[in-house]
């Protein structure tokens, strides 16, 4: 009989049937789905080979989890340790611990492309989300824009404008002058590498050495961001209905003034240029004759209009104050800390400054050139502290291509989630020997085959085409200050006893550096 009813009466009845059955058993259902969705993430994500945490494999609340609590670093350290080069951190998530897999997954022609994790950190102006270099996945946008401003962060560009630098260095070493016991050292760095990135962007400092704290909020506020891009970024999908909800920016018009970072930079550009109510900028030409990038950038676009938007220079001068700050200030604390915890090489990199000082070989301040030519243990120590302290915390996640990728030996699916963690890469003790111990002498007595190993191994920027664009403002700022600092202070640990804190919200931040600085004669 059910054979002659027309399709539609059977079509109305499955459907009152399925309706009725919501209804009656609505937790049944719901917990069905939730089983099967789990059943899905174990088993048919085609990495079911990969070893890991039992719980990563079915939900990736377990990832979400190990975030929250400040230290996945050091639990994707432990994790490779126990299970090999490839651990499942996720239904889809594979980390990788393996050297001869960056060209794999970061070459410049791999394929691999960046996950959703990265979007979540971009700005919102005139109420749509503003992609920048580093949180675009659009290959093609990436590369135009990065013809746009790559020269403003050559080191040629960057040296043209080391007075400004120096300009800082100064102010930072008369501030500490007046305050040598129990100084937060790592705060005064931090407000350094603020104030450096406000000369090389505007031509100004952006206050924070001047006042000694937090300007408008920013450090607050890109804490903020930082610690919801790597929690929210475990589960992506959140951020659609949270601070990526497309209505909030319309219905919430003010929501883009919380970001003080970008409230700074808008404020900025208006001391030199105007933007208009229309959001175009306006550019006379006694406004931009400058080497900093505003004037540059600014520049460019008085002269050719369709070359550099409004939304561009907005974008990436923010996006410089945003993570050319805090980065670089991780970098300078490990270094500070970790010759501090290691006397032995602090003397010898001592020795060294205060021979090249006696030579008359140093300017004051220190340059670059000078460091580079004259301060060979202290390029060491600058890169032995970021190999055992990177800024950066989490995987540098990317999407394999369609047609799946063999890594370690295992195919891994296409749409798999793959990535290095530095913090795991520069623990590889196949890599770097005793790599808990802090060695600069590692890159300077090694064998040329080894040491080639060892730099293709170093992973702090990142890699490939998307390698960070302000590696060299942060080698500058490295290779200028510590080496004055040192040259013009005996710096010791008000509780050498002590050891810092670290939490890891995407960039592992650091606190505890408090010092007592005694001036040298």
């Amino acid at each position: 009989m059910g054979a002659d009813l027309p399709d539609t009466i059977l079509t109305n009845l499955s459907v009152g049937f399925f309706v009725r059955g919501v209804k009656a058993y609505p937790f049944h259902i719901l917990a069905g789905i939730i089983v099967l969705r789990l059943l899905y993430n174990k088993f048919c994500r085609g990495i079911t080979k990969v070893p890991g945490p039992a719980l990563a494999a079915w939900t990736g609340l377990w990832r979400f989890a190990d975030v929250n609590k400040g230290d996945a670093h050091n639990t994707a350290i432990r994790l490779h340790k126990e299970h090999g080069k490839l651990v499942r951190i996720g239904p889809s998530h594979v980390s990788v611990n393996d050297p001869a897999a960056i060209p794999v997954i970061y070459g410049l022609k791999s394929g691999f492309t960046k996950t959703a994790f990265y979007p979540i950190q971009c700005i919102s102006w005139n109420k749509k989300p503003q992609m920048n270099l580093f949180s675009t996945r659009d290959e093609q946008y990436h590369r135009d824009q990065k013809k746009l401003v790559a020269n403003a962060f050559s080191m040629t560009a960057l040296l043209d404008m080391e007075p400004y630098v120096d300009a800082c260095t100064t102010l930072l070493m008369s501030q500490l002058d007046s305050r040598t016991k129990s100084v937060d050292l790592g705060e005064w760095l931090q407000y350094y590498a603020f104030d450096v990135v406000g000369e090389l962007c505007f031509n100004k400092k952006l206050g924070f050495l001047e006042t000694g704290g937090d300007v408008d909020g920013m450090m607050g506020t890109i804490a903020g961001i930082l610690e919801y891009a790597a929690k929210i970024g475990q589960i992506p999908e959140l951020h659609h209905i949270l601070l990526g909800n497309p209505l909030f920016p319309i219905l919430l018009p003010s929501m883009e003034t919380w970001n003080s970072v970008l409230t700074f930079t808008l404020k900025a550009i208006n001391t030199r240029c105007s933007i208009q109510r229309n959001g175009e900028l306006e550019v006379k030409k006694d406004q931009v004759g400058g080497k900093d990038m505003l004037s540059k950038w600014a520049s460019a676009k008085l002269g050719d209009p369709l070359k550099i938007g409004t939304r561009d220079v907005i974008v990436h001068l923010s996006t410089n104050v945003f993570a050319g700050s805090d980065t670089t200030a991780i970098a300078l604390r490990a270094i500070v800390y970790l010759l501090l915890k290691n006397p032995s090489k602090m003397e010898k990199l001592l020795a060294q400054i205060d021979a090249a000082d006696a030579a008359g070989l140093l300017s004051n301040p220190v340059s670059y050139k000078e460091t580079q030519t004259h301060l060979p243990y202290f390029g060491a120590v600058m890169k032995e502290a970021m190999r055992v302290h990177p800024s950066v915390g989490l995987l540098l996640e990317r999407h394999v291509p369609a047609g799946g990728a063999t890594i370690c030996g295992e195919f891994i699916p296409g749409g798999t989630i793959v990535g290095i963690n530095a913090w795991v890469l520069h623990n590889n003790a196949q890599v770097f020997p005793n790599p808990e111990k802090f060695e600069p002498e590692r890159w300077l007595e090694s064998s040329d085959e080894k040491l080639t190993e060892m730099e293709r191994s170093f992973f702090a920027f990142g890699a490939g085409s998307r390698t960070c664009i302000g590696k060299n403002i942060s080698l500058m700022e490295m290779s200028k200050v510590v080496p004055q600092l040192l040259r013009e202070f005996k710096v010791s640990l008000a509780d050498p006893g002590k050891e810092w804190k670290t939490r890891n919200m995407w960039f592992v931040q650091q606190s505890g550096l408090v010092c007592n600085l005694e001036r040298r004669k």
